[in-house]
């Protein structure tokens, strides 16, 4: 995503990136792609008022399109930090740290990853100021450009069986759900609202997708859809990142207060019959917005992002790069562990059939995707209600076991 400045308070001018968004399209009140970065110089950083969100409004024909959110401002493509020189590099020691993609233009983010583990598709805009859907093996450096579109065409994910990639995309107009085949042929436009749908993600027999929605009064909602009829369209409850369980019909997702912090938080709900039950919030923390849920193979863990103060305690500005850094925890909201060792920005966690977790992340400069196994990780910081001990010198932001944001 390109880089926005502060916005203005017309609707005209309230955009966010939806490029990965995603903190990766949103990370916002938020940018909705695919993982997006944060640059804000409120004093509450990653806010959103879904009380006050403002409605997408299309940008004119010469800027990229954007995504709109309720709160002062600025977020950067593809979770690219602004500033991000300024985001000090101490190498630290964690034995599975790999990186799966090298570029020295442009960035890489929205990783998706086969049900074999073999490959990955990913948004990229290495060769183009608009994002493409690229693939690769995940051990390999040749990269298969699989839409070349003028428009924008992020957050890819792999169907249950690996045949088909699911994306979000704007060639239509506004931001679509669409379908390929692995040879980037065969397109299908899932939806065809006159509002925006983001973030497609798969039930586990591939017969059905979950979305976010952006309705006419500035809220973003959640739609599961059959693949093969559109109109069986179903409304199951409000917030934005949805992914499906691949172990049953537990779909989890970001949802922000209407009071107090305005924080973002991770919840679940269960679909019974297809309708949802009550939702389950998980994970929450009175200091930082935790984004973009993703599920372990199995479906007990819950990895995500958290994107607050920068690295000194600060508040985000024109002048502190955002911390944001990659957890997992327990899907009853127990062990909750930090993967990641706050030096660099990283966004957008998926997780791969082997066990690893993938995440874009600028620590070796440009933006790419790297991976990281969790039970090897020498960072693997328990928080405050799990069983180990957390060492002297760190002390890792709380999330509360509670479940909810302070109020200010």
């Amino acid at each position: 995503m390109k880089r926005l400045t502060q916005p203005t308070n017309t609707p005209q001018t309230l955009h966010a990136n939806i490029g990965l968004m995603g903190l990766t399209m949103f990370a916002f009140g938020l940018a909705a792609t695919c993982g997006c970065s944060l640059l804000q110089d409120s004093t509450h950083p990653v806010q959103n008022d879904s009380s006050q969100e403002t409605p997408f409004v299309p940008a004119n024909v010469d800027q990229e399109p954007m995504l709109a959110s309720s709160t002062p401002h600025g977020l950067s493509e593809f979770n690219a930090t602004p500033l991000q020189g300024d985001v000090p590099f101490e190498p630290r020691t964690i034995r599975s740290l790999k990186q799966h993609s090298f570029t020295t233009e442009g960035s890489d983010s929205d990783a998706s990853i086969s049900p074999n583990g073999y490959t990955m598709v990913f948004a990229s805009t290495r060769h183009s100021t608009a994002p493409d859907i690229y693939t690769k093996s995940v051990d390999g450096v040749a990269v298969t450009q699989l839409t070349a579109d003028p428009a924008w065409d992020v957050q890819p994910a792999y169907s249950p069986d690996g045949s088909h990639i699911a994306f979000s995309s704007n060639r239509s107009g506004n931001w679509d759900i669409w379908v390929i085949d692995l040879k980037g042929r065969t397109p299908i436009q899932i939806t065809d609202e006159p509002g925006d749908e983001v973030h497609p993600s798969w039930s586990p027999d591939g017969k059905r997708i979950v979305y976010s929605r952006l309705a006419p009064r500035g809220q973003w909602e959640l739609w599961v859809t059959e693949t093969d009829n559109a109109a069986s369209r179903r409304f199951i409850g409000y917030g934005l990142f949805p992914n499906w369980s691949p172990t049953g019909d537990t779909i989890a997702f970001q949802r922000a207060r209407s009071r107090g912090s305005q924080w973002f938080s991770i919840w679940t709900v269960q679909l019974e019959g297809g309708e949802p039950g009550y939702p389950t919030e998980v994970a929450a923390s009175n200091e930082a917005a935790l984004i973009t849920p993703a599920w372990s193979p199995d479906g007990s863990r819950l990895v995500f992002a958290s994107v607050g103060p920068n690295m000194s305690g600060a508040e985000i500005s024109e002048l502190a790069a955002p911390q944001s850094d990659i957890y997992v925890v327990n899907v009853d909201g127990q062990n909750k562990q930090k993967l990641t060792d706050g030096h660099s920005a990283n966004f957008a966690p998926v997780w791969s059939s082997d066990g690893r977790v993938y995440f874009s992340t600028t620590r070796g400069g440009q933006e790419t995707i790297w991976s990281v196994h969790p039970d090897d990780a020498a960072l693997n910081v328990p928080y405050p209600g799990s069983t180990a001990d957390v060492p002297d010198h760190l002390d890792p932001p709380t999330i509360s076991d509670v479940g909810l944001a302070k109020d200010v």
